[in-house]
């Protein structure tokens, strides 16, 4: 349910051009009850689509009493990617009962909003909705891809002078989201805080391999060679996770999962052009043999090098069930007492 008082940190959400998976991830945040750690972080959710009581003119109003100022607006999220087609008009995405273009509310929204955010990959960079031929032209708030501009343009600053934070992912673990707000809430987030790409920096400084339950694997280039294998997917099953910004592996899904620890290869869904890498997902390009996405501040020539004596190293525990969908050889005992 949804409150128009004026008291804490007012955060109105809006969804545009996406699916609405960043709003199911959010409602799998890690607490019992999340309208419980809203309020106790003194944040008012003045207005969600799919989660409030509002609709229609009750809901317009709450709009249009931020853009007055009658209403105070502390944070915009914006999920969805944004919709400019046909010819820059944005019609392809109107809001109901309005008249106008969501990308017109979203313009005057964010010019009064202390703070804009963009929750997902596609509110951030365009994402899903921006690939092939993209024929809706979709774009981030403040990205079209990994070049700057977007719908609000690379000049864009909120009332409190910061750009646009991208909380990517597709779709955001709920935490990175509640994070963000939260230290927004408690004024405790700063230019500096934010990456190069606009993205929370608590998240985004690590990678996906770090925490890694595969790490083992990777080590010996013990690699996976089909979908249930234990290996390592780097070499043969695509997975980006020694490249790509995000602590999926030191901040489990709901406490237990990623997508690697679920068998699937990271697919690099906080990074900008994700969604079109010029190879299926679930296959790892490579040149004579090396794959082309190496790990990250890794040179070739050591990789070759490291790959080559790990492989060499591998033990047959290792190995083996690499390439097995349960555990075939187990560790040995080994007394470990010092001597």
């Amino acid at each position: 349910m949804a409150h128009t008082k004026q008291a804490g940190f007012n955060v109105l959400w809006l969804q545009s051009g996406g699916c609405g998976g960043c709003s199911m991830s959010l409602l799998c945040a890690d607490t019992p009850d999340f309208y419980g750690a809203l309020e106790a972080a003194d944040i008012n959710l003045l207005w969600h689509p799919s989660l409030s009581l509002e609709s229609g003119a009750e809901a317009l109003r709450i709009l249009q009493s931020c853009i007055d100022g009658t209403i105070p607006l502390h944070a915009l999220c914006v999920e969805g990617s944004l919709l400019r087609g046909p010819h820059g008009t944005g019609r392809f995405h109107m809001l109901a009962g309005t008249g106008k273009p969501m990308i017109e509310w979203v313009r005057a929204l964010a010019a009064v909003s202390l703070h804009t955010v963009a929750v997902g990959t596609c509110a951030a960079y365009g994402g899903i909705t921006a690939a092939g031929g993209n024929p809706t032209d979709a774009c981030g708030l403040q990205y079209d891809g990994d070049q700057i501009g977007g719908l609000l343009g690379a000049a864009y600053r909120s009332r409190s002078g910061l750009p646009v934070i991208n909380v990517a992912g597709c779709p955001t673990h709920p935490n990175w989201v509640l994070e963000t707000l939260m230290a927004l809430a408690a004024d405790l987030f700063a230019e500096g805080q934010i990456d190069a790409l606009g993205r929370p920096r608590f998240y985004a400084d690590h990678l996906v391999h770090h925490g890694c339950t595969r790490n083992e694997f990777y080590e010996f280039k013990a690699s996976a060679e089909k979908p249930s294998d234990l290996g390592c997917m780097m070499e043969h099953m695509g997975c980006k996770g020694t490249q790509v910004h995000a602590d999926c592996n030191t901040r489990p899904w709901n406490g237990e999962g990623s997508c690697t620890r679920g068998g699937y290869a990271c697919i690099a869904c906080t990074e900008p052009g994700f969604e079109e890498p010029g190879h299926a997902f679930q296959v790892t390009p490579k040149i004579a043999g090396i794959p082309i996405g190496l790990p990250t501040d890794m040179p070739k020539a050591w990789f070759v090098a490291l790959a080559s004596l790990s492989k060499s190293a591998t033990p047959k525990r290792v190995r083996e069930n690499a390439v097995a969908d349960h555990i075939v050889v187990v560790p040995a005992i080994r007394k470990t007492r010092l001597k």
